[in-house]
């Protein structure tokens, strides 16, 4: 048991850290090597330590022992490595103009209440004639019946299990799991959503994923699956740069890929969404891609004769069967890279408006603060691996543009919710219109509860 000091924070567990981290307000979990009190990384505090340690030459967010610098330099994660060929600088970011590079970013604050209230009549008239009322789409799938009953499980872990059940319950319900496809995960974290894609398709064959995360994420669960007969190609790369042209595997297998993504924050989405369809067919950009392919066509291909060398350009080429994406954190999204500049200009909006409406969609979450201190408050409770690792993702659903005192008197928290999620709702009808555009179907759901996510928009796509 940790030992309880005297202003009520939990000391340092037993062989661990006894580094104070204010930010986090609890002491730091490394474990110390024998006889030491505190960890490498904060061996700076002990007085009586008689080796120094500086901050790292290429990455001074670590700190390293001064007389242990060339070793270390030559492993250091932050070192420059060769790009990948699937890497192309900016190749999903979008275009700058003129006009976008005059935006005058306003903070929500500083706007009078006049501004905001033509703000939100024209947010108004932009949604009219539009389905803003997701349907409901709360689905679950047998895979995880024995993980969501699973009482060694906290309530955390709990809640992403129950994203997780509806996320591959909404993929059934549109035939997206099945076999002969490619699952991209964008933003894939540890790799939980395909890790169940997987359970899923066990029995399936020709089932593939690829696990697109810029960070060099620790706990991955991909690695359980080595010894199957699906491959698991983890491509650490941010998806801004991303060429999925180039990606070798693709290449090699030439199959129809599937887009998945749970919480995928802000402008992660659109540069998905971009990396998707902007590059995947040459010269047809605008037009229907390949319809869905049934499980029994897909059985007949694969007992059809090998494609021919001049049929390989046609083959390399992207072929997008489904999307499956839960949206968070609009708050983050940025003009250059939304997918929906076309559906906003058509309804007399710009960058401008929208640079304030992607400030204001964070009123939809602001009861996310009680959420997270909930979330602290069962993890101390719960102090398994899992638990511990999940409290990152909560950061997912931070975020809140402050409120002037004279809007605060305006207008009640219930109304701010309110339009924040109008907001959310304006944005994601541009990407809805850009699928539509793509020769896609696409459709927004409801596809778990408020009291799991606030964050509780799926947004699905097929090809007509």
């Amino acid at each position: 048991m940790a030992e309880i000091v005297s202003d009520g924070v939990a000391g340092p567990l037993p062989g661990r850290c006894a580094f104070y981290v204010v930010k986090k307000k609890r002491y730091c979990k490394m474990v110390v090597g024998s006889g030491k009190t505190f960890c490498g990384e904060h061996a700076t505090s002990d007085n009586d330590s008689d080796r120094k340690r500086i901050p790292c030459p290429l990455d001074p967010k670590h700190t390293v022992f001064e007389d242990r610098l060339a070793k270390h330099l030559k492993k250091c994660n932050s070192k420059v490595k060769p790009k990948p060929v699937y890497y192309v600088k900016d190749i999903n970011a979008g275009s700058i103009n003129e006009e976008e590079d005059l935006i005058d970013v306003v903070s929500i604050a500083d706007r009078s209440k006049n501004e905001l209230d033509e703000l939100i009549g024209r947010m108004k008239t932009a949604l009219q004639g539009l389905n803003i009322k997701p349907d409901s789409g709360i689905l679950s799938h047998p895979v995880l019946n024995e993980a969501l009953n699973d009482p060694k499980n906290g309530n955390f872990a709990f809640k992403h299990l129950k994203q997780q059940a509806s996320i591959l319950g909404n993929m059934d319900t549109l035939e997206l799991l099945g076999p002969g496809r490619c699952y991209i995960e964008f933003g894939a974290g540890k790799g939980k959503l395909s890790h169940w894609i997987h359970i899923a398709l066990q029995k399936e064959e020709n089932v593939h994923f690829l696990l697109v995360e810029r960070s060099s994420t620790r706990f991955k669960v991909d690695g359980k699956h080595k010894n199957t007969d699906s491959t698991f190609d983890r491509l650490q790369v941010d998806i801004q740069h991303l060429d999925l042209r180039k990606v070798p595997f693709l290449q090699e297998k030439g199959i129809p890929v599937i887009a998945v993504g749970k919480h995928l924050c802000g402008a992660a989405t659109d540069l998905a969404l971009r990396c998707l369809f902007e590059h995947s067919h040459k010269d047809k950009e605008c037009q229907p891609p390949t319809k869905r392919i049934k499980l029994s066509e897909r059985l007949e291909e694969e007992r059809a004769p090998p494609i021919s060398e001049e049929d390989t350009e046609t083959r390399q080429e992207i072929v997008v069967a489904g999307v499956t994406i839960a949206l968070c954190c609009h708050h983050r999204c940025e003009w250059r890279h939304y997918v929906g500049k076309d559906f906003f200009k058509e309804r007399g909006l710009g960058p401008r408006e929208f640079s304030a409406f992607q400030r204001m969609s964070s009123w939809a979450t602001c009861g996310m603060t009680r959420v997270g201190h909930d979330h602290k408050i069962s993890a101390q409770e719960n102090d398994s691996t899992e638990d511990k690792e999940d409290e990152e993702e909560a950061e997912h659903e931070g975020g809140y543009e402050a409120v002037t005192d004279h809007l605060n008197r305006a207008v009640s928290a219930e109304e701010r919710e309110h339009m924040g999620r109008l907001c959310k709702m304006l944005i994601d009808h541009g990407r809805l219109h850009y699928l539509q555009q793509r020769g896609f179907k696409p459709n927004l759901s409801y596809y778990t509860s408020r009291d799991v996510s606030l964050e509780n928009v799926l947004l699905t796509a097929v090809p007509i």
